[in-house]
């Protein structure tokens, strides 16, 4: 009987169809155009699983609404650290994007970018005095010199009329705001920026191929072995470089790797699900994103925030996320995601890990038993006139929190985002959840510039990445009159607010 597996080579094969997959498949052809590229995705479409608008938290998370970037220290000082250079990142990406839209290589930015504020609300004195401690050590960096901060009721009314609306005006509130929020649709910027790399000469792209397994052979060349779940074919794919971007089943093929630098990794999948506003009139009142405080023992995702999207073209209103425990690593996964992800290196930093984070294992209890009732009334520490026969219950996406060892600890829960490369460059492997997508494309840029060190080095990608780029090479938090041309300029190209 003859062999009929397939067999392709090529430089760079690309796992998983998401934001990240696209966005490094993109830099890379911009790089070098003659480039190879193959992607191989599981479903059969692009951005269907943590890039999607139902399954990813779409605020173009640029720290100025979300309080978990801004963490309070023991000595009650706000640090604002993770905010700026997540900050940072957000404005990379618009840059990429702005070039992208002006290459015409991607269309229609309304489609996938708006306008929207962000803010963030508190209620109580430490609450409100900590909202103060923020917007000081905020507003002290360019970055976000623009927020405005208010205890005053009627100035609350004014910016979020919902939020406000049957509240007590005693009551001891505060909120933050920035004009210049964004509300981003991953999913219809992942499939317009697949739609253009498949138009290029030597991009394929494979869907409804799931990756069985992956090994690198004595001339340092990876073999992935790969079935066609339609219709049962196997390839082998050859190349030199592999990227697995896969959302919540990198994991499991990081291990199928099985390379040094993936050892003593674990994950800890956390479902989510939305109240989803079915009222017009409710969905109309409320135009901002206004997210609050996580509560105790809770995973940074799980932030409650009540939501102002634009999906599939209409305005859509969510509050949540509501957090789960599944064993799943993929909204479409299996329930033996889990048991099968924990190996002999990983299992002593999971149970360390697990023993550490009681509260959280308490916190995804209490969520999970949660009634109508009880989701309702979280609902309504929001929207004090909430009628639960206005809402209904949607289910988001799943995300894998990262473990990982630790000599002091034994194993550690990362709530961020891990990029893990081999020592030669031949592999890297995204890993973990927020802020993910709107930081991608500088999470890809400095991959590109680790796993392909010598070209990203040369005068020719160094001059494309500040085309691409124009503050590539700089921080614009140090330079108050870059940011604001670049802000401007990028304001224009994505139609958004100046």
């Amino acid at each position: 009987m003859s062999d009929t597996t397939i067999r392709t080579n090529s430089d760079v094969v690309l796992i998983g169809a998401g934001i990240m997959s696209a966005t490094l498949g993109l830099i890379l052809k911009e790089l070098q155009p003659d480039i190879k590229i193959e992607i191989y995705e599981r479903l059969d479409i692009a951005a269907a699983e943590s890039s999607d608008a139902w399954n990813n938290a779409g605020t173009g998370h640029s720290a100025f609404c979300e309080l978990n970037y801004t963490p309070e220290s023991e000595d009650k000082t706000v640090s604002a650290k993770k905010a700026i250079s997540i900050a940072e990142s957000f404005e990379v990406s618009r840059q990429f994007w702005s070039y992208l839209v002006q290459e015409n290589k991607v269309s229609s930015p309304e489609n996938f970018i708006k306008s929207i504020p962000h803010m963030s609300f508190v209620w109580g004195e430490k609450n409100v005095e900590y909202l103060k401690k923020r917007y000081d050590a905020l507003t002290a960096n360019p970055l976000f010199k623009d927020m405005l901060f208010s205890t005053d009721f009627a100035k609350l009314q004014e910016w979020m009329p919902l939020v406000m609306e049957g509240r007590n005006d005693n009551e001891k509130v505060a909120a933050t705001s920035m004009a210049l929020g964004t509300d981003v649709n991953f999913g219809e910027l992942t499939r317009n920026i697949f739609n253009h790399l498949t138009t290029l000469d030597g991009v394929t792209i494979h869907f409804h191929h799931e990756v069985k397994k992956l090994k690198q052979r004595d001339d340092k060349v990876w073999r992935i072995k790969v079935t066609d779940l339609a219709t049962g074919q196997k390839r082998k794919a050859y190349t030199k470089f592999v990227f697995i971007g896969a959302g919540g089943g990198s994991l499991p093929l990081l291990e199928k790797a099985d390379v040094p630098e993936g050892k003593g990794y674990g994950g800890f999948p956390v479902s989510g699900q939305w109240l989803k506003c079915i009222n017009p009139e409710v969905i109309a009142k409320h135009q901002a994103k206004v997210y609050g405080k996580a509560s105790v023992g809770a995973p940074p995702m799980s932030v409650p925030h009540i939501d102002s999207r634009m999906i599939n073209g209409e305005r859509a209103l969510l509050f949540g996320p509501f957090a789960g425990f599944s064993t799943r690593f993929l909204k479409n996964g299996s329930y033996s995601d889990l048991p099968l992800s924990i190996k002999t290196d990983n299992i002593i930093p999971m149970i360390a890990a697990g023993i550490k984070n009681i509260p959280l294992t308490r916190y995804l209890i209490e969520q999970v038993r949660q009634s109508p009732k009880d989701r309702i009334n979280a609902l309504k520490e929001y929207v004090p006139t909430a009628k639960s026969k206005d809402w209904v219950l949607e289910r988001a996406g799943q995300r894998v929190q990262v473990i990982k060892k630790d000599e002091k600890e034994g194993g550690i829960l990362e709530f961020g985002t891990e990029v893990i490369t081999t020592h030669d460059g031949s592999l890297s492997v995204l890993l973990g959840a927020s802020p993910g997508a709107s930081t991608a494309v500088s999470i890809m840029v400095d991959l590109v510039s680790r796993c392909f060190e010598d070209q990203f080095n040369s005068p020719e990608w160094q001059q494309k990445l500040k085309h691409m780029i124009p503050s590539f090479g700089q921080k614009l938090n140090d330079n108050p009159e870059l940011l604001l041309e670049v802000r401007k300029a990028t304001a224009t190209v994505l139609k958004l607010k100046n």
